[in-house]
C-alpha cells in the first residue's frame, strides 16, 4: 500500500470514529433532555405523552391527599388544572397556594410524578413556573413580579 492511501485510510478511519462519537454524544444528550411545560400546555396536548417532561405552578388549595408516602394534588397556572400523584416524601416547603415543579410522566390525565421540587423561598418561583402563571393570568403575578424585582435571589 503507498503512503499516499495509508493516509486516506487513517484520515477515513478517523473521521469515521468521530462520526460515531458524535452520534452517541448528541443520543446521549436527547435522551436526557427535560422540558418545562404549563398544566394549560399539559391540558392542550403540547406535551409529550411517552417521554419524561416538567410540569409547574401552583398546588391548588384544598387539593393535597396524603396516604402514607402516596400524595395526590392538583398543580394550576389559574388556567388549566394537571392531577399529579406522586409517591415519596415531598419537600418541607411543599404547601398548598405555593410554587412547585414536578419531573415525571403523563398517564392518561394523571401526571405521574418521580420528583417534585417546592420554591426554596418565600421569593423564589422558577422563572418557568412564573412565565406560566403570567401566560395564565393569575391575579397574583404581579405581586410576585414585583417582589422578585426588588433584589429577592434569582
Amino acid at each position: 500500500m503507498k503512503p499516499r492511501h495509508k493516509r486516506f485510510a487513517i484520515l477515513g478511519g478517523l473521521l469515521s470514529a468521530t462520526g460515531i462519537v458524535v452520534a452517541l454524544v448528541l443520543n446521549a444528550f436527547q435522551s436526557n433532555l427535560v422540558f418545562f411545560y404549563s398544566p394549560s400546555q399539559v391540558v392542550a396536548k403540547e406535551a409529550p405523552s411517552a417521554r419524561t417532561f416538567r410540569v409547574g405552578g401552583l398546588v391548588e388549595t384544598g387539593s393535597v391527599k396524603v396516604e402514607g408516602t402516596k400524595v395526590q394534588f392538583i398543580i394550576t397556572d389559574s388556567a388549566q388544572k394537571v392531577p399529579v400523584r406522586y409517591e415519596g416524601i415531598l419537600p418541607d416547603l411543599f404547601k398548598e397556594g405555593k410554587g412547585v415543579v414536578a419531573q415525571g410522566q403523563l398517564q392518561g390525565e394523571v401526571f405521574v410524578a418521580r420528583e417534585v421540587l417546592a420554591k426554596h423561598d418565600e421569593n423564589y418561583m422558577p422563572p418557568e413556573a412564573a412565565g406560566a402563571l403570567k401566560d395564565g393570568g393569575h391575579p397574583d403575578y404581579q405581586k410576585m413580579n414585583q417582589t422578585l424585582s426588588k433584589g429577592a435571589p434569582q
